[in-house]
């Protein structure tokens, strides 16, 4: 970690500014967010203390002592006991990871991640209709017969269909669009890991699966894409009966 630069406390407290009354901690970690992603502070910056962090903020020591606790597990900030706490990298390096970061300690409605994971999916499958070479296709191809062979296996059937969704991200060539299914799929995933219940359900998967890989490697976005829409459709409507679901005792 390089040696600290000039103290910048005066303007980093005002850049921050006082957050409104009752403000939680993922609102203090957002703010400092959004001050680290700016590029006015260079890597190895020492944060002002948190009684400076917290008089600006206008919020408890606690709050601000909380949400750099969660920076610090995130890799965004290093505590250093009797020393202060640091910026640790570039906003460069920060920027693709703000919607992660942003999913993660903020408040998620299920409904809403499967519309966003929804327009991921489709928008990747169109990409990669246009993108994926040879070697992606017989990936593809791979992981949809494990899926196949394993609709007895609930447990396998998900593993391999996880790989095939995996697979068709990094065919779309945007590891931006990666990152993103990757959180989404995340915080989605105790619900996907029971969404599909029997083999009925493994064999329409299946089904769909099929006419997404088709189309890829038909080189057709607009079907890839369209066959995406189909099964996000049933996906979402059984995730979403997964996660009302009342987990057994």
């Amino acid at each position: 970690m390089p040696a600290f630069p000039d103290d910048r406390s005066e303007q980093i407290t005002a850049a921050l500014g006082a957050l409104p009354a009752g403000t939680p901690v993922s609102e203090v970690a957002r703010r400092l967010l959004d001050l680290f992603t700016s590029g006015s502070l260079a890597p190895g910056t020492r944060l002002p203390p948190e009684r400076q962090l917290a008089s600006t903020l206008g919020v408890g020591r606690s709050a601000v002592r909380e949400a750099l606790a969660a920076l610090e597990i995130l890799g965004i900030v290093d505590v250093r006991p009797g020393s202060g706490t640091y910026l640790r990298g570039q906003a460069s390096a920060m920027l693709p990871q703000t919607l992660r970061w942003g999913l993660l300690i903020g408040e998620r409605n299920t409904r809403e991640l499967l519309e966003l994971r929804s327009g991921l999916e489709i928008f990747a499958a169109r990409l990669a209709a246009s993108r994926a070479d040879d070697a992606a296709h017989e990936a593809l191809a791979g992981h949809l017969e494990r899926m196949r062979a394993s609709a007895g296996d609930l447990v396998a059937f998900a593993r391999a269909d996880a790989d095939f969704h995996n697979a068709l991200a990094g065919a779309a060539g945007n590891p931006v669009l990666v990152d993103q299914l990757h959180v989404v799929r995340s915080l989605l995933q105790v619900y996907a890991d029971r969404a599909v219940h029997d083999e009925r359900d493994a064999g329409i998967a299946v089904d769909e699966h099929e006419a997404v890989f088709r189309s890829v490697c038909a080189a057709d976005e607009d079907a890839a894409a369209s066959a995406m829409a189909v099964h996000m459709a049933t996906a979402t409507s059984r995730l979403l009966g997964a996660a009302t679901e009342t987990p057994a005792s």
